[in-house]
């Protein structure tokens, strides 16, 4: 090699060596953030417990697809450096067990410290988790990792707007966000929002708002009166958008709270955070009047009935499907998912016992041994058997279903297996462990036509939103369940009191601002 080819030949390595530099450089100067948090909604008036088995964890890169704005070409996912711990979601159920939850604790715990320092910290809770001796599982959850990644970093909170805030969790949260609809049809949306928040503040350096404005309100409502979809939720949560577009506002929300935990943290929050002492101020109080203002006006998404009510108006009515959500049982809001009163009253109704009655769909109820006996007999078998009530037998035991078996669906993710057995004109969707129906498709994956059933009964409240638009018509059943809707039957103890609407006479609260301490302070 001559003079002049060694030279180009340095001038490139030269080049080359300086790109990588500058890459590794902006890939340096990148914030560093963690993902975390577990999520679930517990009911304390169910029996139930969930152990570590009922979580769906997702651990290190496999926490990505759960998150469509974090997909690798992503403008999101480009903007920092990631590092997944461990985020845990589970179908709302009975309070977790507190093995369960100090073994998933551990784990994500010991996960932040492999990549330690951070930046920042996506936090991605529910809010209503309840967990056997601990009052405020989410408020220790967020001390465990803010002991973990220290004061310095920036924890960004997002939660469900059915969730609660305590203040240990306002305190140690530097921003923090909820859902605005609910149904939940903007959840992905919000939790881009938490940490889109987290990345700007970064970015510009201004870090932690100056500023929490925290106003607990004494409101304790069902999601099945508090929906988006109509007054008054409606206009009370299309106030948060514009507030946080005012000067030195960072973000705005409004939390409904959980209702079917008895404790202390369960209640109705607003939430204001920036840089603008006196607008944060003031855009709290006036969401949080707002909402105290219109309590009395929040009635249910859906006329409501008991259900032998509901049964004969289905009946008589020649609108298809006639949808009845069974509320009193609802597994999407954490009810054992297993109460078999509802099926008994159907079953033992006239107008369901003759093969070609009136159809009727009945998703769904767990039967563990009556799905290994299902198996056993194959489709197009007879069978007898009981099913339901391993749980929850306060209201009804086991019941015994007598019938062919229709289908049989193995793999589902939550059911495991789903059985369809007919007895009498009515189809019942046994499973090995408990679903909720949602989709169309759950149906029709088991040869169900659910659009042309004359009736469809649901184990949920409000509707999500393919079932609320496959509807000919729809009431919400008013049944017994961990998550009864009437709420002045529940046993109470350990919440708050006053609280609207046990106390419908109670007085006007003190709904001034208090300043939560910057997560550093005491």
């Amino acid at each position: 090699m001559n003079f002049k080819q060694i030279l180009i030949a340095s001038i490139i390595l030269t080049g080359l060596i300086s790109c990588q530099s500058q890459r590794e450089k902006a890939t340096t100067d990148k914030a560093r953030i963690a993902i975390a948090g577990l999520a679930i909604e517990c009911s304390t008036f169910s029996p139930a417990q969930t152990h570590v088995e009922g979580f769906r964890a997702r651990r290190g890169e496999e926490i990505f697809s759960y998150y469509p704005f974090l997909h690798e070409d992503s403008t999101t996912r480009q903007r920092a450096q990631y590092f997944p711990a461990l985020r845990g979601h589970a179908i709302p159920g009975g309070i977790v067990a507190r093995a369960a939850y100090d073994t998933l604790m551990t784990e994500m715990l010991n996960m932040l410290r492999e990549n330690l320092p951070y930046d920042g910290v996506f936090f991605d809770i529910h809010g209503a988790m309840s967990v056997v001796g601990l009052d405020d599982p989410e408020g220790d959850m967020i001390q465990q990792v803010r002991d973990v990644v220290g004061k310095d970093a920036l924890i960004s909170t997002s939660m469900d707007l059915h969730g609660n805030v305590s203040w240990q969790l306002a305190h140690q949260s530097d921003l923090i966000t909820c859902y605005r609809l609910a149904p939940h049809e903007d959840a992905i949306e919000s939790k881009k929002r938490t940490l889109v928040n987290l990345l700007n503040r970064l970015e510009t350096g201004k870090g932690k708002p100056a500023y929490k404005a925290w106003i607990p309100i004494p409101i304790l409502l069902p999601g099945e009166k508090t929906s988006t979809r109509i007054e008054p939720a409606k206009s009370l949560y299309a106030q948060v958008d514009p507030i946080t577009k005012q000067q030195g506002v960072l973000d705005a929300a409004i939390w409904v709270g959980y209702a079917w935990a008895d404790e202390p943290r369960n209640k109705a929050v607003v939430m204001v955070t920036g840089d603008d002492m006196q607008e944060v101020k003031r855009s709290a109080e006036t969401l949080a009047q707002s909402f105290w203002n219109v309590r009395d006006q929040f009635e249910f998404v859906a006329p409501v009935a008991p259900l032998d009510e509901c049964l004969e108006m289905a009946i008589n009515s020649n609108k298809k499907p006639f949808i009845i959500s069974d509320m009193g049982d609802n597994p999407t809001a954490g009810g054992a998912g297993d109460v078999t009163w509802s099926l008994k009253q159907i079953l033992e109704h006239d107008a369901f016992k003759k093969q070609d009655g009136k159809s009727l769909i009945y998703a769904s109820l767990p039967g563990p041994e009556f799905i290994d006996k299902a198996i056993g007999v194959g489709v197009g078998g007879k069978i007898e058997a009981f099913a339901g009530a391993e749980i929850d037998n306060r209201y009804e035991g086991p019941i015994n279903l007598k019938g062919t078996v229709e289908a049989i669906l193995h793999g589902d993710k939550n059911a495991e297996t789903e059985v369809v057995v007919r007895v009498g004109s009515v189809q019942v969707i046994v499973t090995t462990k408990r679903k909720p129906y949602h989709y169309e498709s759950d149906f029709t994956n088991l040869g169900l036509n659910p659009r042309n059933a004359d009736i469809v009964v649901v184990k949920i409240g409000y509707l999500v939103p393919e079932l609320y638009d496959m509807r000919g018509d729809w009431i919400m059943a008013l049944t017994p369940g961990g998550v009864d809707q009437d709420l002045h039957r529940l046993p109470y103890k350990r919440i708050e009191r006053p609280m609207y609407p046990l106390d419908e006479d109670m007085a006007d609260p003190d709904l001034t601002a208090r300043f939560v301490p910057l997560s550093h302070e005491k």
